[in-house]
């Protein structure tokens, strides 16, 4: 064998070892964790969501679906690659198009797959509801079933939580990521029901409307919810502002997040009904339960 084909050789065999290495790594999270914090140092990989979870953690994704046929699938094989032991509730509305069937193929497909099916129609809020009634894991986040929100964000969503900072925390979509550009209104009117439900509840969000909520389970399954539909924003905001009964009040972070909200054309469901719907909400659960 000559100098040169000795060479190529050892490269070759170098190049083997290297992928036999990334394959361990990408397979064992906590090795990757190690890994990356020899190389980039504790301090860098915490600030971009790198950290090592509790032995026998597992995370609850609370998913309300109605009629997502056309983003069902994708969504949830995009919160399924997300490195974090979990479990997927998704909670059927009473859908009238293909997505009874692609849950049901969901569920046989995976093993940490729960279906639920509201008998009728409710809304959002009842979806909620009943999905919240099932998680068992340590933490639980709300997801929906569309594409405007990216799973790939959970680890720094829950993050605070985890380090023991945090009873709750919200993802705010006006705290600097990257969004997709849409409807000035919209924008408008999540600011000012931010701002009104603000002043009631004392707190410092940023963004009361967004779908990004995590809980410890203990303290979502403490509250009693009532509304059905987008009202659940704002009544939950508010109930976790409430001081609970013989403790501290609930910690509550908020996280930066990006968006990619989609038209109506695309299946928005949110509209100027639910935006009063909501300004009632925040009146009516700061005045009582």
């Amino acid at each position: 064998m000559t100098t040169t084909e000795l060479e190529r050789f050892d490269v070759d065999t170098a190049s083997q070892d290297i992928n036999v290495l990334l394959d361990r790594v990408a397979n064992e999270p906590q090795t990757r964790i190690e890994v990356l914090h020899k190389l980039m140092g504790e301090g860098a990989c915490r600030q971009i969501g790198i950290y090592p979870l509790p032995p026998g953690f597992k995370l609850s994704v609370v998913i309300p679906v109605y009629n997502e046929e056309r983003w069902l699938a994708e969504l949830v094989r995009r919160v399924q690659v997300v490195p974090i032991p979990k479990e997927l509730i998704l909670v059927n509305d009473c859908s009238t198009d293909n997505t009874p069937a692609i849950l049901a193929q969901l569920q046989q497909r995976y093993d940490n797959v729960r279906v639920f099916n509201q008998p009728t129609n409710k809304g959002k809020g009842a979806a909620l509801r009943e999905g919240f009634k099932h998680c068992t894991g340590d933490v639980v986040v709300v997801q929906d079933a569309d594409w405007e929100y990216d799973p790939a964000e959970f680890p720094r969503l829950i993050q605070p939580i985890v380090e023991g900072r945090a009873d709750v925390v919200f993802g705010s979509r006006f705290r600097g990521e990257s969004n997709r550009v849409l409807y000035f209104w919209h924008m408008v009117a999540n600011k000012v029901l931010t701002t009104l439900s603000n002043m009631f509840t004392n707190l410092n969000l940023t963004d009361m409307e967004t779908c990004y909520k995590v809980f410890r389970r203990e303290v979502i399954q403490g509250i009693r919810l009532k509304s059905n539909r987008f009202g659940f924003e704002p009544e939950i905001t508010a109930k976790i502002a409430r001081k609970p009964k013989g403790r501290a009040p609930w910690r509550v972070y908020e996280v930066p997040i990006s968006y990619s909200g989609r038209t109506y054309e695309e299946g928005k469901k949110i509209g100027l009904k639910d935006a009063f719907q909501a300004l009632y909400c925040i009146v009516r659960y700061w005045i009582a339960d």
